[in-house]
């Protein structure tokens, strides 16, 4: 566990690939689990540590977790993550769709652009399948979803795409990015060919911006890359 950030009232740490957020059902150690032990060996806390999950990170996906370390920071976090006033950029590596690939259009995924490019889509949550499915227009059970992209790397045959979250669903940028026809490398579930060899897929919790909930100062978090050398290997256009 990599602790990027920490003071009386929040904790936020980076999560490697294929680590829980939260126990589940597989019984593995979930990383709040972690988190709890580090802060009671640390503070040398000779009771029960209370830890606020504010938000959660797919299994496979890597990157910077929120969590808060007391209540009032946990009943504040809630309410900006829910209000849209907790601002997460993730960093995904794509296929590549430049123009001169097998004649597609560059515009059809924006990748070759720096340009933002809004999504919007219905999404529909299959909870057998835990999969996502969307829809360009309203249909029953949907969600709407809304995210913001652009491109702001690539290598000889993946793109790196930045994201800002606008809504949270389920599986929101898998599946959203996977409809345009860029779904992210290693990611089966939504149409990667083939999967990473360490089951992980190429989509990063890079960056999170807040106001403290406590302090009221401006809190700006970035985490590092995965130890893949194909992040480091991505030409970043700025």
């Amino acid at each position: 566990m990599r602790v990027c950030y920490e003071d009386n009232h929040i904790i936020i740490v980076y999560k490697e690939s294929g680590e829980i957020v939260q126990g589940d059902k597989t019984g593995d150690t979930p990383l709040s689990e972690t988190v709890k032990a580090y802060i009671k060996e640390k503070y040398q806390k000779p009771g029960a540590v209370f830890l606020g999950v504010t938000h959660r990170l797919d299994r496979p996906v890597s990157g910077l977790v929120v969590f808060a370390r007391t209540s009032k920071a946990l009943t504040r976090l809630n309410n900006m993550f829910r209000d849209g006033e907790v601002h997460k950029t993730y960093w995904a590596i794509v296929k590549s769709l430049r123009s001169e690939e097998r004649g597609v259009r560059s515009e059809e995924c924006g990748v070759t652009s720096e340009e933002w490019h809004t999504l919007e889509h219905w999404l529909v949550r299959n909870e057998q399948q835990n999969k996502s499915y969307a829809y360009d227009h309203e249909v029953p059970r949907s969600k709407k979803a809304v995210l913001r992209y652009r491109v702001i790397g690539h290598s000889d045959r993946y793109s790196l795409v930045e994201v800002q979250l606008l809504t949270g669903r389920h599986h929101q940028i898998r599946c959203q990015l996977a409809t345009i026809g860029c779904p992210i490398k290693g990611d089966l579930k939504y149409g990667a060919p083939r999967s990473n060899p360490d089951g992980s897929i190429s989509l990063l919790s890079r960056r999170v911006e807040f106001i403290h909930p406590v302090s009221k100062e401006l809190i700006t978090i970035e985490s590092p890359l995965p130890a893949d050398p194909l992040w480091s290997s991505m030409n970043i256009n700025r």
